[in-house]
């Protein structure tokens, strides 16, 4: 039988292999007997930035234009710190204990139980599944999007930008969804760093490119357009101008949300040196990277159209030409998140197959089908994973509003998720003593993050009930 990763010994049978063989036990196994990990800090920053440079990015032209040259900026420069503060909190809760060889906690939910327990766990728990739910959606129509306007840049190029060039977004999501059908089969994390390595790969692509449309663009300009403060009252009225600025907070913290799945990422590094060592070298080499791109991009598209800048940069159509480069971009975003989908929702898949097969042991759709040595199929895995891809799919065609989906998923996952529970868990880890200094500076820094997000919520809902007004189920026109 083929060898699993790690996850695939949460959420499946044991493998049927003899670890009474000391060469084997050396060579295969870790200090807990799980299949040994391989993970390095080039990996971990690969699955990092698979998840954070995602289609986030394309919306923070826009939600630069929202808060103006002053605002904008200095946002991204403060979520990209606590970001990365947060995330270096968490990575310390990996293991329980010593940080070397205390017991390992293998999923975020397992550092919850292990550190907070309780209701907590179950709280967690439903708000991270929930959020890697929402995050299927709306990598789901941030594809078929992407996928139209290579047909869409098209038809521009034919039409001379005078065509209509209308066309459905719910064949494309068809699309996705069963492409992701088969990417879902892959076992587990462990074995998805090459699609991780790709997908990276692809969002640099698609960074860059925006990145010099948006420095083509301003030069033809003659100038850098955009205001002091943002979207000017008038070309939108007051209340709008609240909510657009509320709903910005939201997308910039998507576009940098990945603490969902850093213990998960965490859990493929070898060691020594300490897991939390090597994840927070990963965590500065992703989050300087993607702060770097996302200001260029963010900025230059802000430069480039001002208050006119597209809520998709790359198929809002602030750029008609050249058509053959915003076909490679949008090619690169689709395979961008192909991988990025299969990193969120890997945790998710790993937990219900856990679950199952701790309720139901004898349940035989639970057993592996080996064929030849080369591949194993799990019928469990095979129905579960494709009715998620199609649930995913169906929600996404009844609300394909990409900004206002983002906004909403970075409000709701950003405090609980990438704040709160990290503080608690660090607090307690290194039992870092009530009222003292630093958790009285970690108790503000978590209640500031939760205004933030609540706000930023507030926002994205205002955005789509007014999308709802205009809006008719499985009807949607681009």
């Amino acid at each position: 039988m083929k060898m699993m990763g790690e996850q695939q010994v949460i959420g499946f049978p044991p493998l049927s292999i003899d670890v009474q063989k000391p060469t084997d036990g050396l060579k295969c196994f870790d200090d807990d007997g799980r299949i040994k990990r391989t993970g390095t800090v080039w990996t971990a920053s690969a699955h990092i930035i698979t998840a954070v440079i995602g289609s986030g990015v394309l919306s923070l032209a826009w939600a630069i234009g929202q808060l103006g040259w002053i605002a904008g900026p200095a946002v991204m420069l403060i979520f990209a710190f606590v970001i990365y503060y947060t995330s270096a909190l968490l990575s310390d809760c990996y293991r329980s204990g010593d940080p070397d060889t205390g017991k390992r906690n293998y999923t975020y939910m397992d550092a919850v139980h292990a550190n907070l327990g309780g209701v907590k766990v179950k709280i967690c728990g439903f708000i991270q599944y929930l959020n890697l739910f929402g995050v299927a959606i709306g990598y789901t129509i941030a594809a078929s999007i992407s996928m139209m306007a290579i047909k869409k840049s098209n038809c521009y190029h034919k039409t001379g930008g005078k065509g209509p060039c209308k066309m459905s977004s719910n064949p494309y999501m068809i699309i996705f969804g069963v492409v992701q059908i088969m990417f879902s089969q892959i076992p587990d994390f462990d074995q998805i760093w090459w699609l991780s390595i790709v997908a990276a790969v692809m969002s640099f692509t698609y960074s860059s490119i925006g990145l010099a449309l948006g420095v083509a663009q301003t030069v033809a300009n003659g100038g850098i357009k955009g205001s002091l403060t943002g979207i000017s009252i008038g070309t939108v009225t007051e209340t709008q101008k609240i909510w657009r600025s509320f709903q910005a907070f939201g997308d910039i913290a998507f576009a940098y949300s990945y603490s969902i799945i850093l213990i998960e990422i965490q859990d493929t590094i070898k060691s020594p040196p300490s897991e939390a060592k090597t994840m927070k070298k990963a965590t500065v080499i992703s989050v300087a990277v993607t702060t770097a791109f996302y200001m260029l991009c963010g900025c230059m598209g802000y430069a480039a159209f001002g208050d006119e800048a597209p809520g998709n940069l790359l198929t809002g159509f602030g750029f008609y030409n050249p058509y053959w480069l915003l076909d490679i971009a949008n090619a690169a975003i689709v395979i961008h998140l192909v991988g990025a989908y299969q990193v969120y929702c890997q945790p998710l898949f790993a937990f219900i197959e856990k679950w199952t097969n701790k309720s139901y042991p004898n349940n035989p759709l639970n057993k592996e089908i080996n064929f030849g040595g080369k591949f194993s199929l799990n019928l469990f895995r095979l129905i579960w994973r494709s009715l998620f891809v199609v649930a995913t799919t169906i929600i996404s065609m009844l609300l394909p509003f990409f900004n206002d989906v983002v906004g909403l998923l970075g409000a709701l996952g950003f405090w609980p998720l990438t704040v709160y529970f990290p503080v608690e868990m660090y607090i307690v880890q290194k039992k870092v003593k009530k009222w003292s200094t630093k958790w009285v500076c970690l108790q503000m820094l978590s209640l500031a993050c939760l205004v933030i997000s609540v706000a930023a919520a507030v926002g994205s809902v205002a955005g789509v009930v007014t999308d709802l007004k205009v809006y008719r189920p499985f009807k949607s026109d681009y």
